[in-house]
């Protein structure tokens, strides 16, 4: 399985372009998703095609939640490739819209990948199966952390941690974790690196975790 970040607030591979939101693509053997759109759908795009990623690729569109720095690239990237969206109930409130799947609760969305549902009433996170427990990828965890580790767990032990983890200090959380990637609106990446140096992966455009 291989995680690319497309679009954060740093980057790691020059060339590639940073801003204020968070994207990645999630190649598995049975699917490839890409996991929220950013603020910028141009960016997202210009990023991609730097990388060498064809948007023909992506399988799926998996939204966490429904702010503009992680829906903002959607329309621009439906314009050139038409695919399913997975997406909570609070990101599209009272409407009806075509090519959408409006989650709510947990659920297996293909073999060994689950949605841990709209916690808390805002936000979604992606779980998938790996060998000994599970990648979790988060957008921003409004829901809390913990909250989202403790859904994730039922489906194995978290190994991996990828994603926004806003207001995020209770770092004792991550100490049972294998690997922890922390981007876009995560305060404490510092304190992060300085406390589990071992577990702690930089994020930034560009960066691709093989797992």
């Amino acid at each position: 399985m291989k995680l690319t970040i497309l679009y954060d607030n740093e980057v790691w591979v020059e060339g590639l372009k940073s801003d204020w939101g968070f994207s990645c693509l999630v190649e598995t053997e049975k699917v490839n998703i890409l996991f929220d759109t950013g603020g910028d759908g141009r960016l997202l795009l210009s990023n991609m095609k730097t990388l060498g990623i064809d948007p023909s690729t992506v399988d799926v569109i998996f939204i966490s939640h429904g702010h503009w720095d992680h829906t903002g690239g959607l329309a621009d990237f439906l314009a050139v490739r038409r695919v399913p969206v997975i997406a909570p109930a609070s990101a599209v409130p009272g409407k009806v819209v075509p090519g959408i799947e409006v989650v709510r609760d947990a659920v297996e969305l293909y073999p060994g990948i689950y949605t841990t549902g709209e916690l808390s009433g805002i936000e979604q996170s992606l779980v998938i199966k790996i060998p000994g427990g599970v990648l979790v990828v988060v957008g921003c965890s409004h829901p809390g952390v913990h909250s989202i580790l403790k859904k994730a767990s039922e489906y194995g032990r978290v190994k991996y941690l990828v994603g926004g983890l806003h207001g995020f200090h209770e770092l004792e959380l991550l100490e049972h974790l294998d690997k922890v990637c922390p981007v876009h609106c995560t305060q404490y990446k510092q304190e992060i690196a300085a406390r589990y140096p071992e577990k702690w992966v930089p994020g930034g455009v560009g960066r691709v975790l093989e797992i």
